[in-house]
């Protein structure tokens, strides 16, 4: 029964439409997602650390490391890595938070996080 005209409400239906526009936008003048992203495991520590691979964007001014608490639905905290593939998180355990890696580009322009695989 919604999905008749005289039952949906066409200015929520277009902010819905602009919003949707607005992301897919956003996610067109970011730069690409970080690849083969990794959390060492080989030993159990307070700080985590984390590798990926190089993006090649020409524009990439660097990558931003995300955790939250693993109850938590969304990013709590973040740290700017620089142009390094390689960031250890001090004072940060791998066994309390949820950790993402996103790239950066030189007007601010910021990829979806990727979540790390574990690497020994």
């Amino acid at each position: 029964m919604g999905d008749l005209p005289e039952f949906c409400d066409f200015e929520y239906i277009a902010n819905v439409a602009r919003v949707n526009a607005a992301a897919l936008g956003s996610l067109a003048l970011a730069p690409a997602v970080p690849q083969d992203v990794k959390v060492e495991i080989k030993e159990l520590t307070n700080s985590t650390t984390l590798e990926w691979r190089a993006n090649t964007e020409p524009n990439l001014a660097g990558y931003k490391i995300l955790w939250r608490e693993t109850t938590a639905p969304l990013w709590q905290q973040s740290i700017p890595a620089g142009n390094a593939t390689q960031f250890t998180v001090p004072k940060v355990s791998k066994d309390n938070f949820l950790f993402g890696v996103c790239a950066v580009d030189e007007e601010g322009n910021v990829s979806p996080a990727v979540y790390p695989a574990p690497a020994r």
